[in-house]
């Protein structure tokens, strides 16, 4: 395995260029994030909805979640090997490998929890969240040696009515140059994700340093240790230029689990 893992310049500079001219247009306001638990506090400029949603006070609109490169392993058909079109591929439950593998990821549990919005703070229901990240070697399935004939921590669910989705998982580990992350890929609909078909954004969730150096003080995870180290969010050459709508909210411990929820907004 290598640790060319989406942080090559030459690779990402077209989104990233992209993101910054879009960030300059739409004004970078950060995005109101969810809390799982009660002792975690929200914006000060947002109303929470009794589907526990978080809207901007006064129904402004809200910035889009940034583009964000896929990276070298989407499993999405544009780099090789396509998830989205296999059988087994919509699931919450992405710990598994589906079809001729039943391999289970190994980590600490982790569970992703995604409210998808419009720009006006309405859920987007019945859109569609393709969701990926690597391994707690820091491996990416159905790409790297170790993991290439795997498709576990893959995985797409449809937005319910509250635009709310849910993802099980385990906590990824950090690998050479790049902030601990998620990517996804936002669709409109559950037949345009399973088709492989046009997206609407693609984007990562990063995860908070206090909660990584936790979990990469158990067992597994002392690779990790040391590749987080050599980062920082202002070195990662996705996340430098602002994270703030990107940043998941984080409640849990390493023995029971965690569980990372954002909010976002997309356009469509």
């Amino acid at each position: 395995m290598t640790d060319n893992h989406d942080r090559g310049l030459q690779y990402d500079l077209a989104t990233l260029i992209g993101r910054r001219r879009a960030l300059s247009l739409i004004g970078g306001a950060g995005l109101t994030l969810v809390a799982c638990a009660p002792s975690t506090t929200t914006s000060p400029n947002s109303t929470t909805n009794p589907a526990g949603t978080t809207s901007p006070a006064g129904g402004a609109p809200l910035d889009a979640i940034p583009e964000e490169t896929a990276g070298p392993y989407p499993g999405d058909g544009s780099n090789g090997p396509n998830a989205l079109t296999q059988s087994g591929i919509v699931r919450s439950d992405i710990r598994s490998s589906f079809g001729s593998s039943t391999r289970t990821a190994e980590g600490v549990a982790l569970t992703i929890e995604l409210t998808v919005q419009h720009f006006d703070g309405k859920p987007y229901a019945g859109a569609a969240v393709y969701l990926w990240h690597c391994d707690i070697n820091g491996d990416y399935s159905m790409y790297s040696d170790r993991v290439k004939d795997e498709n576990f921590l893959r995985g797409v669910q449809e937005a319910g009515p509250a635009g709310e989705l849910r993802f099980v998982s385990v906590f990824p580990g950090a690998y050479a140059g790049r902030w601990p992350h998620v990517h996804f890929e936002v669709y409109p609909s559950l037949a345009e994700a399973t088709a492989a078909g046009s997206k609407i954004t693609t984007s990562q969730l990063a995860l908070p340093e206090t909660t990584c150096k936790e979990v990469y003080g158990t067992a597994g995870y002392t690779r990790s240790v040391q590749n987080m180290s050599r980062t920082s969010l202002k070195q990662d050459a996705v996340f430098r230029d602002g994270v703030d709508r990107q940043m998941a909210t984080v409640s849990g411990d390493a023995a029971s689990g965690y569980t990372a929820s954002l909010t976002f907004a997309v356009q469509g």
